[in-house]
Parts: structure tokens; sequence; C-alpha cells
């Protein structure tokens, strides 16, 4: 039987060596890279802040995101609600954004920066000129933030200040939250502790009778099932708005389930 001679040989190995390092080293960069639907942050874009409420921020609570009391969701008092440009009909509810004051003599010295998260909307007041009370009207891009939050960029006496924001990852601690709401015909979930984008796109739910049902969007963060689905232990599909990543949670929700009550997954968006 013919033998590998000793030069050959040498080759053979030095080339096999080299293959494995470069599939090591490929598996490696495909192991370290950020996957392709992540959320990354957006460019600085200007915009115009002004703040609601007063040090305690307790008229940040409820909102047409629907996310309840924000302290005990997790949101606290780094939150903003957003001009109707932004807000986009309740499906920019959860997303963050870095803020900080720009070109103004209120601004804090080396312009630091917040990050916030959207929940709630600033109506348009179109009994004021955009320029003078009306900051929300279209298509103004305004934040109307918390007055502790505004006061971490700006002396809050100035009342309104350009800024520079952009939009970026939520980081979140834990899984996806759902709250329900509605009865055994009807099903309503409000979305909470959002992770990477922030948003929710699309939603179906699953009872353990069912196949996946399609639920519609409601307002804000809420998205709501007309179907029989009391007594059984319900599963759902999210879908980012932002980044189209979808995310399977499977039994959310026990089959004696109430509604009022907050179900917490251990899965999320990146």
């Amino acid at each position: 039987m013919a033998s590998l001679q000793p030069r050959s040989f040498t080759f053979f190995i030095v080339g096999l060596l080299w293959m494995i390092i470069m599939k090591s080293t490929f598996a490696l960069a495909l192991y370290s890279q950020p996957g392709p639907l992540a959320y990354r942050p957006g460019p600085w874009t200007l915009a115009h802040a002004t703040f609601y409420g007063d040090e305690t921020a307790s008229e940040t609570m409820g909102g047409a995101c629907g996310y309840g009391n924000l302290f005990v969701n997790g949101y606290g008092t780094d939150t903003a609600a957003l001009s109707s440009t932004l807000f986009n009909n309740g499906y920019a509810c959860g997303t963050c954004y870095q803020i900080r004051c720009v070109q103004s003599s209120a601004c804090y010295t080396g312009s630091p920066i917040t990050t916030i998260t959207a929940t709630n909307l600033c109506p348009p007041n179109w009994g004021e000129d955009s320029n003078n009370g009306g900051w929300c009207n279209p298509p103004r891009t305004h934040f109307d933030m918390s007055k502790p939050a505004f006061m971490k960029i700006a002396q809050w006496k100035a009342g309104i200040v350009p800024v520079m924001f952009r939009r970026v990852p939520c980081a979140r601690q834990g899984g996806l939250r759902f709250q329900f709401q509605g009865n055994g015909y009807w099903l309503l979930v409000y979305v909470m502790n959002v992770g990477g984008g922030g948003d929710i796109g699309g939603m179906w739910v699953k009872g353990t009778e069912t196949g996946w049902i399609a639920m519609s969007h409601n307002w804000g963060a809420s998205y709501q099932a007309f179907a029989q689905l009391g007594g059984q232990a319900l599963s759902f599909k999210v879908v980012s708005y932002t980044t189209k990543e979808t995310i399977l949670a499977w039994n959310v929700a026990p089959a004696n389930w109430y509604a009022g009550l907050t179900y917490q997954t251990n899965v999320n968006f990146h």
C-alpha cells in the first residue's frame, strides 16, 4: 500500500491545521457578531423638549400606552410623552431615546445625556401656534418629558429647550410581561418590559385547544383577541415593529388565568 512521503505528510498536516483554524475563526466571528435583528442606535436628530407634572412624576402614571403604574411596571420616572409625529398611533410605545439639551443657556454644562422610554402621547393643541404653546402639533418632533427626566438635562425654569435625540435599544431586565384584561371571550393584553426596539408590531395568541389566533392592535401597547380562551393555557407570538424579529412565548399563562394579573416570560427582544 502506498504511503505518504515525509514532505507530503508535512504539507498535509499543515493544510489540515490551517483549515481547522480558519473554520474555528469563522465560527467565532459568527458567534461574536450581533444578530442581524438586534436593534442598533439611530442617528442624532434635532427636536424640542418640555416637561409635565412635578418632581413626583405622578401625572405621568397611566398614559396612552396603558402601562399603568410606571413604578410598579419598571419604567420609573425616566419617561416622556411623544408628539403624534413620533407616537405613530401607539406603535412607538415602549421605544427608548437618548436626549441631551443643546443650543440653550438652560442646558447643563457638558450637555449630559439621559435615556427615556415613550409611555404617553402628547396630543396636538390646535388652539395654540405650533411655535408658541402648540409644541406637539404635527409635524413637530417633540418630547414632553417627566419633570425628573427633564431636570437631568436642563434647568426646569426654561420650560422648553432644543434637544438632540436618537433612538436606542431598550435595556430591560427579565422577559416580556403580559398584563391581561377582558374575559373568557375577549382578551386584551398589554405588553410591557420590551427590550431591543421596545415596540410591538403584531401579536398572536394560542390556547391549548386552538391554533394561532391573530390579535388586533387596540391602542398604545395593547392587543386584543375576540375568541373563547377561558380555561386554556395561553402562549403568544410577538413581532417587533422595527426589527420584525419574532418571539414565541410558550405557556405564558396557566389555564386558570385571570384578568387583571400580569404574567412574565423568560424571553425578550435584543
